[in-house]
C-alpha cells in the first residue's frame, strides 16, 4: 500500500533537521553550509509546497512532472486530512462562479483534467448529474439566471425541466422546475489524493509530515521558511516564542495550507499586510440517511444556493450512502498554533438534525422523522463573511505582493476539489520559471 511508504519525522536529538536527512536520503538538491545567527540550520532548495490537501497534492505532482525538485511539508502525519477529507466529493460542472473569474475558469478546466485524469488511474468516479431545483414561483427567475450563468462559463449539457419532468427522473424529488447538469458528479477524495501522492513521489516528490512551517522572513527578497517538528508545537505553552529547528530557502514557495494559509502568510515577516485579505470561517454539518435499504435517489440533488453556500443538498457516495449538507455556520478563527494543527471544533450535534429536516423536506417531502444520523463536518476557508458577496480565488504571486517565488493561495473552498489540477496547471504556468 502506498500509505505504507508515507514517512513520519523522526525524533531530533540535535540541532540537525530531520527535513534535511530526508532531503539528502532522497537526494534532494540542496546547498548547504550555513547557520543563522542562533545556530539554526538553513538550506536551499527548489520548490516548497506548503501543505498536502488535494490541491497541495495536485501542485506538487505538476511541478514535479515539469521537472521541478518539489518539497511538500505538512503538519499532520499524512495526506488530505483538513478540507480535502471533509467535503461533499462533488465534481462540480461551473456553473455558479461569475463569468471569467478564477473560480469559473479553473473549476471548468479543472472538471475536465479531473475526469480524464481519474479515467486514466482508475480512480473511482461517476458522473451521475445534478438536478438544481426551484422549489417555490420566487426561485424560478434565479434557476433561469443560474443556466444563463453556467452557459456563459461554457458548461455544455444544461437543461431546464418543468418540475413534472424532473419527477419523472426522480420520483422523490418535489419542485416546480430543475436545472439539469449532466457533467456533475462524484469522486472517491481519498483514492484520487493517494493516486496523487503516488504519481509525485514516483517522479521525485518528498513528503515530509509531521513538519510545520511556523514563519518565514525576507532575505534578498525571498522567502525563507521557518520549520519545526509538530509535536513541538503540540507541547507548546505559548510563554515563549516559538522557534524554528530549520530554514528552508526555495526558489518557489506555494502556500497551500488550506485553513491557516492566510494565518501563515501573517508570519511571513516583511510580507505586507495589505495584500493578505481577512479570513472567515463556516462550518458545515452534513447527516446521513439512516433507516433505508433503497437509496431515494440517482442524481445529485441541490437547492438554490444560500448565503455562504450553495444548500443544504443531496450528495450520494460511491458506496450508495446518502448524505445531506452542508449548512452554514459562522465560527470565530482559532490562534495561530491550534490553527497549524487543524483544531478546529468538527463535532456534529446530533440536535442540529431538526435544522435539517424543514430544509430537506421542501424537495425531498417523504423524508422521515428519525432518519438522519450525524455524519461528518468541515471547515471552508472562505474570504467573505456573513451576508457579504461571494469571494473569488486568491493566487498571489510576485505581481501582488513582490517577493519573488512566493504564491499564496487563499480562500480555495468550493470549488477547489473539482478546480486542483486547473489550480496546478495555472501555477506550474505561471510561475515555473521562479
Amino acid at each position: 500500500m502506498l500509505k505504507s511508504k508515507i514517512q513520519s519525522l523522526e525524533r531530533i536529538s540535535s540541532s540537525s533537521s530531520v527535513v534535511f536527512k530526508i532531503l539528502k536520503s532522497r537526494n534532494i538538491a540542496t546547498t548547504t553550509g550555513s547557520s543563522s545567527s542562533n545556530g539554526v540550520p538553513k538550506e536551499k532548495v527548489d520548490c516548497v509546497v506548503i501543505g498536502a490537501g488535494v490541491v497541495g497534492l495536485a501542485v506538487a505532482r505538476e511541478l514535479t512532472l515539469k521537472g521541478r525538485e518539489v518539497l511538500v511539508l505538512e503538519s499532520a502525519s499524512t495526506f488530505g486530512t483538513g478540507i480535502s477529507s471533509r467535503n461533499s466529493e462533488v465534481i462540480h460542472a461551473g456553473i455558479y462562479y461569475p463569468p471569467n473569474s478564477l473560480k469559473a475558469l479553473l473549476c471548468v478546466r479543472g472538471r475536465e483534467l479531473l475526469y480524464k485524469y481519474c479515467s486514466e488511474h482508475n480512480i473511482p468516479h461517476n458522473q451521475i448529474g445534478k438536478l438544481i431545483v426551484a422549489t417555490g414561483s420566487s426561485e424560478i427567475p434565479k434557476l433561469h439566471n443560474l443556466m444563463n450563468n453556467g452557459i456563459k462559463n461554457g458548461v455544455g449539457g444544461l437543461v431546464m425541466m418543468e418540475g413534472s419532468d424532473a419527477t419523472r427522473m426522480e420520483p422523490e424529488l418535489r419542485c416546480l422546475k430543475a436545472l439539469l447538469s449532466p457533467v456533475s458528479g462524484i469522486v472517491d477524495t481519498h483514492s484520487l489524493m493517494l493516486s496523487l501522492v503516488g504519481e509525485a513521489e514516483n517522479h521525485g516528490t518528498t513528503f515530509s509530515y509531521n513538519t510545520t512551517v511556523i514563519g518565514g522572513h525576507i532575505e534578498g527578497n525571498r522567502l525563507s521558511l521557518q520549520i519545526c517538528e509538530t509535536k513541538h508545537l503540540e507541547n507548546w505553552n505559548g510563554k515563549f516564542p516559538l522557534q524554528p529547528e530549520m530554514i528552508l530557502i526555495p526558489k518557489l514557495v506555494v502556500n497551500s495550507a488550506g485553513l491557516s494559509a492566510p494565518v501563515l502568510a501573517k508570519r511571513f515577516d516583511g510580507l505586507r499586510s495589505a495584500v493578505i485579505p481577512p479570513a472567515y470561517y463556516a462550518r458545515g454539518c452534513y447527516f446521513t440517511l439512516s433507516n433505508t435499504t433503497i437509496c431515494p435517489f440517482k442524481h445529485l440533488i441541490y437547492p438554490l444556493p444560500e448565503d455562504g453556500g450553495i444548500g443544504v443538498h443531496v450528495t450520494l457516495d460511491l458506496n450508495g450512502q446518502v448524505k445531506f449538507g452542508p449548512n452554514v455556520e459562522w465560527i470565530d478563527g482559532i490562534d495561530d498554533v491550534s490553527s497549524f494543527l487543524n483544531k478546529f471544533d468538527y463535532s456534529v450535534c446530533t440536535n442540529r438534525a431538526k435544522l435539517f429536516y424543514p430544509l430537506i423536506r421542501k424537495y425531498y417531502p417523504n423524508l422521515k422523522d428519525g432518519s438522519l444520523d450525524p455524519g461528518y463536518a468541515g471547515i471552508r476557508p472562505k474570504l467573505s463573511g456573513p451576508r457579504q458577496s461571494p469571494v473569488d480565488f486568491v493566487i498571489q504571486g510576485e505581481d501582488i505582493h513582490g517577493i519573488t517565488g512566493l504564491v499564496n493561495l487563499f480562500g480555495i473552498e468550493s470549488p477547489g476539489l473539482t478546480s486542483s489540477m486547473g489550480i496546478a496547471e495555472h501555477i506550474a504556468t505561471r510561475f515555473f520559471r521562479c
